[in-house]
């Protein structure tokens, strides 16, 4: 299970500290489903519905894909791109000989990124998977149109059928419509999760199975998290993090930091900013996530960190074991002085770093939070899911919001639509 420090946070802690009392209400709320947004909280039990359901289509379709084509084009955006790039990039961070290469569009407009794809794409055999609720939301639905167009003309309209899995909604919508008329193979977007909530949905576990991931294991081990997590006692690591978030916001800490030692962690960083950021920022409240990358931006966002506006507070995730091990050698002469360091493995020397920047942090006045994980493995991506799923739920009801709406993101997309000339635009 994962494990909270909060050791470097409890000094800044003020009069009885974190409110548990609010949490575990919270809890009790978002358990029997009498809170806000109650129609919403279906990721509550998604890994047992889709282990009953669709996983083992899932696993199928993916060896099919995994079997024709060289890439996948993952055409989404925001919660239905995602999880999933999360989930490749901090499991499958380097391709190896057979792997499908996973290449996510859809979420942007940018020409220049999209010639950048077709030149990464080359001559490649690649499906298409296209993830969108309705299909209406204007990013993925341009890329959409325009990759099915080359894949149409690469294979021929028939062919081209069999290389389409659309994810959307299992009643109506654009791309449900357009999915039974083409006969494409479809899975569902369930109808009681939010985007941001369903990367253990078909979401992000199809584009997880085409790139190696064994996401039978993934949900296995999310039922398991989700089981442990129903603890209701401040032993909870998942009512830790939510009390002292809240409890440190409410005394002036509006900007939480993420970060990582782990490069291959970059996306999972910017699912976590969708999750928080999209649950907890309206009503004109809500704790800011940003992201830094350890120990690299020590050298650029670390100045600011350090000694810039005390209005922060940084939450660190370490992965206890490393999968991969390498020791300093040892050089005749000592010509770079590193001789010191001899002997002693890269990791180890990783975590030393670690100690001391929250150090130095801590002394500089920027609580710390430390999330423990045991492995950059299945197992450790769907306990760090469902750690902060959980979390994000309890700490939004703490907050006094509905955590799983998502109001403010609707007011682009009119002026947009309106600026562009679609019909019937207002």
């Amino acid at each position: 299970m994962i494990k909270v420090d909060l050791s470097g946070a409890s000094s800044f802690f003020k009069g009885n500290g974190p409110d548990y009392a609010a949490v575990a209400e919270a809890h009790r709320t978002l358990a029997e489903g009498t809170g806000k947004g109650n129609d919403f909280i279906g990721w509550l039990t998604l890994p047992q519905t889709i282990a009953a359901g669709e996983l083992k289509q899932i696993v199928a379709c993916a060896k099919k894909i995994r079997a024709r084509s060289q890439a996948l084009l993952v055409v989404g955006i925001g919660g239905s791109y995602l999880g999933a790039r999360a989930a490749v990039d901090l499991l499958r961070p380097t391709m190896k000989e057979g792997d499908v290469d996973i290449i996510f569009v859809g979420n942007g407009l940018s020409p220049d990124a999209m010639m950048d794809t077709l030149h990464r794409l080359g001559d490649k055999d690649f499906d298409i998977c296209v993830i969108s609720k309705s299909g209406t939301t204007l990013e993925p639905a341009l890329a959409f149109r325009m990759y099915k167009g080359l894949l149409v003309s690469k294979y021929g309209a028939a062919e081209a059928g069999k290389r389409i899995t659309a994810v959307t909604d299992a009643h109506r919508g654009v791309l449900h419509d357009m999915a039974v008329k083409e006969g494409w193979e479809m899975f569902v977007v369930p109808d009681d999760v939010g985007g941001r909530f369903s990367v253990l949905s078909a979401v992000g576990l199809l584009p997880m199975a085409v790139a190696g991931i064994d996401v039978e294991k993934v949900i296995a081990c999310a039922i398991d998290e989700f089981k442990a997590m129903d603890l209701r006692s401040p032993e909870n690591p998942a009512w830790q993090y939510a009390a002292a978030r809240q409890h440190l916001y409410r005394n002036g800490k509006s900007i939480e930091i993420l970060a990582s030692y782990e490069p291959s962690f970059r996306f999972f960083a910017e699912w976590w900013k969708q999750l928080y950021g999209e649950s907890e920022g309206k009503d004109g409240i809500g704790i800011y996530p940003a992201s830094v990358e350890f120990t690299a931006d020590l050298h650029s966002m670390g100045q600011y960190i350090q000694d810039g506006p005390r209005f922060l507070y940084e939450t660190v995730v370490m992965f206890e074991e490393d999968i991969n091990h390498f020791e300093v050698p040892h050089e005749v002469g000592d010509p770079d002085g590193l001789n010191y360091l001899a002997g002693r493995q890269l990791g180890d020397i990783m975590r030393t770093a670690a100690a001391a920047v929250k150090q130095a942090h801590i002394d500089g006045g920027v609580p710390n939070i430390t999330i423990s994980v045991p492995k950059r493995d299945e197992a450790g991506f769907a306990a760090l899911v469902v750690f902060f799923e959980l979390a994000c739920g309890l700490s939004g009801y703490v907050s006094g919001v509905n955590p799983f709406d998502q109001p403010g993101v609707e007011a682009y997309k009119k002026n947009m639509f309106r600026m562009l000339g679609k019909p019937g635009a207002k």
